[in-house]
């Protein structure tokens, strides 16, 4: 029997009672503002931004108005949604108030419990290293309960190989056929090279990249001298925090790796929620809600250009 702080029925209870139920009064029910579904009935006709999938474009209205435009669907009711989880040695780090494995897990709690509120399923595919585990959709509590208690008793390894997330990106790309949302999560600390296989997955499915981290792992305190591990390889390193220049270039390497990160998002459109273990969850998604909310509102028809408004009635 796992202990009470992993006890996946306790666990659900604390965020629908502490996060879930907050969100429903801050969202006031607008859980599609998170989770965009997919549909095939017109719902309006905008102008483009850079974030849109360049499929959506109205190559019709675009020659018209000599401005591109995209086409926004109504949503279906039922969403289809996968956790690509990653669980290597690294998410087992934290020295706030919390690990961020135990966020990752309040994270996809939260998430899917909020999904399947609305009838909508919920599948899961866990990743460390090279090993894997895969759990089918399916809608309902119990079977959020089952992605926790399966995500808790996930073994922590000592040691792994180098995180590489081409290979969780090619796995959903090769078992997941019909058009999800995908939610993957990660401190995205990798290897390179997963850029490709992240661009094929976001050409079939919608992406949400979560990300997970911890504020010591872009600034380092001043407490003298101390021995660096790296939590996958072993490797060590002893440091002196207390050299000033030492801290900056740390500093620096994390803020160079947090800029390559948010380019490649941007270039694969790609939405980025950021999770930190000293910050509150209720306020992040709101913020990433406000964000989409903002970002995805779309205009009536009444306040487009005549010839876009026309070409939208055909």
């Amino acid at each position: 029997m796992l202990p009470p702080a992993r006890d996946p029925e306790r666990i659900l209870q604390r965020l629908e009672w502490t996060v879930i139920r907050r969100l429903d009064g801050l969202l006031q029910g607008n859980y599609r503002t998170l989770f965009r579904g997919f549909g095939t009935e017109l719902a309006e006709l905008r102008e483009y931004v850079l974030s849109d999938d360049v499929r959506y474009i109205d190559w019709y209205v675009t020659a018209r108005l000599q401005t591109p435009y995209v086409r926004q669907y109504v949503e279906d009711r039922e969403i289809t949604a996968w956790f690509l989880l990653d669980l290597s040695p690294s998410l087992d780090f934290g020295t706030v108030t919390t690990e961020k494995r135990t966020l990752l897990a309040d994270c996809v709690g939260v998430l899917a419990r909020l999904l399947t509120r609305h009838g909508n399923r919920v599948g899961a595919l866990f990743f460390a290293g090279s090993q894997e585990r895969f759990i089918p959709a399916q809608n309902g509590r119990n079977h959020v309960l089952r992605i926790l208690e399966d995500l808790l008793r996930q073994p922590r390894l000592a040691r792994a190989p180098m995180t590489d997330l081409s290979f969780p990106l090619t796995t959903a790309l090769r078992m997941i056929r019909r058009r999800s949302l995908i939610f993957l999560v990660s401190d995205f600390i990798s290897a390179p090279g997963w850029e490709k296989p992240l661009s094929l997955l976001t050409q079939r499915h919608e992406l949400l990249a979560v990300r997970v981290t911890d504020p010591r792992e872009s600034e380092l305190p001043d407490i003298g001298p101390l021995v660096l591990e790296d939590s996958e390889t072993g490797e060590q390193l002893f440091v002196d925090t207390h050299d000033r220049a030492f801290r900056r270039r740390f500093a620096d390497a994390a803020a160079s790796r947090e800029a390559s990160l948010q380019a490649m998002l941007v270039r694969q459109g790609i939405d980025l929620l950021s999770l930190s273990t000293e910050g509150d969850l209720v306020a992040e998604l709101m913020r990433f809600a406000q964000m989409r909310r903002e970002r995805k509102k779309l205009p009536s028809r009444q306040n487009l250009p005549r010839g876009a408004a026309m070409a939208a009635a055909r």
